[in-house]
């Protein structure tokens, strides 16, 4: 192992004091990792929040094996230490990185290949927003749900961090894009940010909307994270061939009654993914992709990871109430302070 001189030893991390709400989440001192083969370790500047660390706050998505039980999931800082075998990065590199788990902390253990450089036009504030949904979206849009140039695109939680990203990217690469969000605000900033098409799902029929402004065909490709009562309407919401993504279930993965058969007459498929239990294999190829395909449109400034509120670490409750509130546009970062 190669390493910066004069690491400390020990750190300050996030950890949960139990399963629960917001009051469970803690600050403590731990010994600083070392990485073993194939990893790096990074001293962390900032680490975005998502969704799935809400949840596994709750008790209900816990790390896979091997993981540490710090929640973080996308972290941004500097390369301080490699361990053997990495050849790809080295130390001192300004860095953003998915992780299994670990991001809430002044630093952090990642996978080499799960490794991206700074993009050149954003902070290493701005760059800790960008692994977890670009990987996310960039896999279930345009792997999984096979979207393409010409073809029409409807997000789910528009204002979201993974909505967010999933305007500009389907807009950026040719596609006509709708996206639901919960308020006017909300809708103007999807609209901002390249949606032709926002519907307040509080006061519009997502379903009939789309209908009355596609001629009756429906979407192409749908990205939702919301389940229960939408994945009817989702089907119904869809063209003919059309791809329905699911990432997350916020209100439920069961439903009663559900109704199959436009799924045989449309030719419909419903298909998802989870991302942090995949192989290491897998997540690296999404990584080649990205860096191929997305990085230099970061580095252009023509997408970004919208980044809404940052917290010190040592408030990640108030972040974790903020996220939970859904009052945020786009993403929620902790700061370390480094």
């Amino acid at each position: 192992m190669s390493t910066l001189s004069a690491l400390p030893a020990n750190m300050r991390e996030i950890f949960f004091d139990g399963a629960g709400g917001p009051e469970v989440i803690k600050l403590r001192e731990a010994p600083v990792p070392a990485p073993g083969p194939g990893k790096v370790l990074v001293q962390v500047v900032a680490a975005g929040i998502n969704r799935p660390d809400c949840i596994q706050r709750a008790g209900l998505y816990p790390p896979p094996p091997g993981e540490s039980e710090v929640p973080g999931l996308e972290i941004a800082g500097r390369v301080v230490a490699l361990g053997e075998g990495v050849d790809n990065v080295k130390i001192g590199d300004e860095i953003c990185a998915l992780v299994g788990s670990g991001g809430y902390a002044e630093f952090c253990l990642a996978d080499a290949a799960l490794c991206l450089p700074k993009p050149k036009l954003l902070s290493l504030i701005e760059a800790a927003g960008a692994p977890e949904t670009f990987f996310t979206v960039y896999d279930n849009v345009f792997t999984r749900g096979a979207l393409k140039p010409g073809e029409t695109f409807l997000v789910h939680g528009g204002s979201s961090g993974i909505g967010s990203t999933a305007i500009q990217l389907a807009k950026h690469f040719g596609a006509r894009v709708f996206a639901t969000a919960g308020s006017a605000e909300k809708v103007e900033f999807c609209k901002s940010l390249g949606a032709d098409v926002a519907i307040n799902y509080r006061e519009q029929d997502f379903v009939a909307e789309v209908k009355a402004l596609t001629g009756k065909k429906g979407v192409d490709v749908i990205l939702d994270m919301v389940g229960g009562p939408y994945l009817q309407k989702n089907v119904a919401a869809l063209a003919p061939d059309g791809r329905l993504v699911q990432i997350a279930f916020l209100q439920g993965s069961k439903v009663k009654d559900f109704d199959f058969m436009s799924v045989m007459l449309k030719r419909l498929t419903l298909t998802g993914s989870t991302l942090r239990s995949r192989p290491l294999a897998t997540k690296a190829s999404i990584a080649a992709g990205l860096r191929d395909k997305v990085w230099p449109l970061l580095d252009s400034g023509a997408v970004k990871p919208m980044i809404h509120a940052r917290f010190p670490l040592e408030q990640a409750r108030a972040a974790h109430e903020l996220m939970e509130s859904s009052a945020h546009l786009g993403k929620i970062v902790l700061l370390t302070g480094n």
